[in-house]
């Protein structure tokens, strides 16, 4: 009984740890956005005019 109780301490933890590990490792990724001048779904008087 106390081997079993163990090893799922032992898998709780692992699955702590892996969700620590992920949730940092999503909050330190740089997103990045693209310009407004190189978007071309924009209008502009130059897409108008063509």
């Amino acid at each position: 009984m106390l081997a079993i109780l163990i090893i799922c301490i032992i898998i709780v933890v692992i699955v702590l740890l892996l969700a620590v590990l992920t949730t940092s490792k999503s909050y330190s990724y740089k997103h990045t956005v693209d310009t407004l001048d190189d978007n071309p779904h924009l209008k502009t008087e130059k897409n108008e005019k063509k």
